[in-house]
């Protein structure tokens, strides 16, 4: 039996928004500007093959760790954390098609960020799109089960999950003996 399909909320509506950000830890401000971005990061897509752009942000609250890149972070600090974009980079040979939530995480973790509060895709479909299954890996990497991921359609509309809901029974860092990865 397949899980039940998320709800779409009304991402025009302050009282779902507002009711969203309660239930998931964010603030009204982390909440835009994760649409917004991820909206945003859409634009850098390189799709010219299925013309299906997607656009990726993450939001990290851990600090830079400078020792592991030796240099300053290109990603965009605010009192809230920072934000890492990402877009899907296609190829002609298309298993080496990059989606746009591991372009966003393989940049974030290069320039040090750990401690990630939230993930938000968007896509100019409808409904909303979720993070593929390679990627869903991905993100149990670096990401505690209980992180929302937020998924924006055309229409800035959303649902949103946390990673245990579209990962469920996962495989990560814990399990070969490696505690706190996330």
């Amino acid at each position: 039996m397949a899980p039940p399909t998320p709800p779409i909320l009304n991402g025009h509506s302050e009282t779902v928004i507002a009711q969203t950000c309660q239930t998931y830890n964010l603030t009204p401000s982390e909440f835009a500007q994760l649409r917004d971005r991820a909206v945003a990061a859409k634009a850098t897509s390189y799709s010219p093959y299925s013309k299906f752009r997607v656009g990726a942000v993450l939001l990290s609250t851990g600090k830079v760790n400078a020792a592991v890149t030796g240099e300053r972070s290109s990603s965009s600090s605010s009192s809230e954390g920072t934000y890492t974009p990402g877009a899907n980079v296609e190829n002609a040979s298309y298993p080496v098609t990059t989606c746009a939530e591991r372009v966003a995480f393989g940049r974030a973790i290069t320039e040090g960020h750990r401690g990630f509060k939230a993930v938000a895709v968007a896509t100019d479909i409808s409904p909303p799109a979720s993070p593929c299954g390679m990627c869903r890996q991905f993100i149990r990497e670096f990401c505690e089960l209980s992180m929302p991921i937020l998924m924006f359609d055309k229409d800035e509309n959303f649902s949103v999950l946390r990673l245990e809901d579209l990962l469920p029974l996962s495989f990560g860092p814990d399990q070969m003996g490696i505690e706190g990865a996330a």
